[in-house]
């Protein structure tokens, strides 16, 4: 996985575009009606997501498993924002607590066991209260069944990546532990859309339930 993304980064100067996704835009009100104040993005890439966040005061961390997407983010944020890097299956990289964590387009690219590892690891660096945010491929989604099936719902893209794709389902069946406050459908972007999402956003209990 290192490879494909060092790659790609290498290959493409910002594969995304420079602006923050239209989600991100609207995770950032909900992140100030409850006063977050810090937030860890699993996933950094070269922080286009994390930009709408770090230019409205959160403080903000990362993690990211291309050196090349950490060399381009720092041009932009500089020492401001802590970008670990590594793979997210080997969270913790530190010992904080955060008051938020959003996972943007990341999970439905690892396994089941992979998966569950990410949102267990999330949900334990959230602080009391805190709440994180993932955001993940549908089965709505026009890419699904696009390549190879190689197992239920997951499919080899003509990119080379394994895709899985949620439905409402599976969705609560792996968030169904960590008190899930609400679950939806999304566009992106809003306006004539390419991509449909799961947006599933959760709130830790306190004191800490176990795990």
């Amino acid at each position: 996985m290192n490879e494909f993304w060092e790659s790609a980064f290498k290959s493409n100067d910002k594969m995304w575009g420079g602006n923050s996704t239209d989600n991100a835009k609207n995770v950032l009100k909900l992140f100030q009606k409850n006063r977050i104040k810090s937030i860890l993005i699993p996933g950094f890439g070269y922080g286009r997501n994390a930009k709408v966040f770090y230019d409205n005061g959160l403080n903000v961390s990362g993690i990211e498993i291309s050196k090349t997407a950490i060399e381009r983010a720092q041009k932009y944020f500089g020492k401001d924002v802590t970008i670990h890097h590594g793979s997210v299956t080997d969270m913790p990289f530190d010992t904080a607590c955060y008051d938020s964590i959003y996972c943007y387009s990341l999970i439905h690219l690892l396994n089941p066991v992979d998966r569950s590892k990410l949102i267990r690891a999330c949900y334990l660096q959230l602080a009391p209260y805190g709440i994180m945010v993932f955001v993940a491929l549908s089965s709505n989604d026009k890419r699904f069944g696009e390549g190879e099936e190689i197992e239920k719902n997951t499919f080899h893209s003509k990119h080379g990546l394994n895709l899985y794709f949620y439905d409402e389902a599976s969705v609560k069946k792996e968030f169904r532990m960590y008190n899930i406050i609400e679950l939806k459908e999304i566009n992106e972007p809003e306006q004539n859309p390419n991509e449909k999402h799961w947006m599933v956003i959760c709130k830790k209990n306190y004191p800490q339930q176990h795990l």
